[in-house]
């Protein structure tokens, strides 16, 4: 489980937490090797944009901590809202104190709604694999270890299973990564949001060092791979809803 951000905390932890973070940063840059910066192709199959603006369409991803991959989305073109939650086990469960538990079923997911005619499933599929994650590493991510931190896409309709699982054989095939990638897939049966205090996590707490280390970068490497998708305000959940 992540610790929150305390600032009463952070004068005596200071060292502490950099150590920690670096460890879980380097760990996790170890995994993914030269991945991140190798050229990730467009996806073969995919929807076509649709003719009609104003539209609304969702996708849910799980890839580690969903404050990062929140932030990640949030700055993504198109994307209407990206909500922190929990997907793959029971309502009863969707809670952050227990899903930390790693015994629930859920891992931490974060819902994107999108307009389909400015961005499409497979462009978004490419921003996760690409920028959001690291799709190689299995039941972690960097500093984050048990299975709500797993590598998952929950598909919502037979089309975006099509989609998504093309890509994964694509990238695959192309050897874009040098480990096999394990990302689960898996029939959303549910999406439940977080807490209040895990939206736009990481844009309220820049100055947190797990944010900083794990986190940022991400962003920043959506910016720097995909500067025609990056708008550089992100769209936070208390502006634009849940919905």
């Amino acid at each position: 489980m992540k610790t929150l951000f305390s600032p009463r905390r952070a004068a005596g932890a200071v060292l502490l937490a950099a150590s920690a973070a670096l460890v879980g940063c380097s760990r996790a840059g170890a995994a993914a090797g030269g991945d991140f910066e190798r050229a990730i192709p467009d996806p073969i199959v995919d929807q076509s944009l649709a003719n009609a603006a104003g539209g609304k369409a969702s996708a849910v991803f799980a890839g580690g901590c969903f404050w990062g991959v929140q932030a990640v989305f949030q700055h993504v073109k198109g994307v209407r809202t990206a909500v922190s939650g929990y997907a793959g086990g029971a309502a009863s469960t969707a809670h952050y104190e227990i899903v930390g538990s790693g015994a629930t079923g859920h891992a931490e997911s974060v819902r994107v709604v999108y307009d389909p005619s400015t961005i499409t499933y497979g462009q978004l599929l490419k921003v996760y694999f690409a920028v959001a994650h690291n799709p190689t590493e299995l039941n972690r991510q960097g500093p984050d270890s048990g299975t709500q931190y797993r590598s998952a896409i929950f598909y919502s309709d037979a089309d975006q299973k099509r989609i998504a699982e093309a890509y994964i054989a694509q990238l695959q095939a192309a050897k874009v990564f040098r480990q096999p990638i394990v990302t689960q897939l898996a029939s959303l049966s549910g999406f439940y949001p977080a807490e209040g205090y895990h939206q736009d996590y990481a844009t309220l707490h820049p100055d947190s060092f797990y944010i900083a280390i794990n986190d940022l970068p991400k962003v920043a490497r959506l910016q720097q791979r995909f500067p025609a998708l990056y708008v550089d305000h992100p769209v936070l959940t208390r502006v634009a809803g849940l919905n």
